[in-house]
């Protein structure tokens, strides 16, 4: 899956350094309210789906010199994705 950058305002949690970056859905993790709109009081709802998403550290930062293995996992909202390939 690739991750968008759907330029919401203010503090959200899909970190910038994995936007447009490419991972794998590790695994669902249930549905949940969004915290972005709850920040703002809103309510959140509906629920929208949680996912664990891979990433490869050196698809991240190109100059990683760390084990070839390595990975970070990030949890993402199901907006804040798209297949890979595409862009929105």
């Amino acid at each position: 899956m690739r991750i968008l950058d759907i330029g919401k305002p203010g503090h959200v949690r899909t970190p910038t350094y994995v936007r447009h970056k490419t991972g794998t859905i590790e695994r669902f993790c249930g549905l949940f309210e969004n915290p972005e709109d709850k920040a703002y009081g809103r309510w959140g709802l509906p629920p929208i789906p949680l996912y664990r998403v891979q990433f490869r550290q050196d698809d991240i930062w190109p100059d990683y010199d760390g084990a070839p293995g390595d990975v970070l996992e990030i949890e993402i909202y199901d907006h804040w994705l798209a297949p890979a390939g595409e862009d929105s």
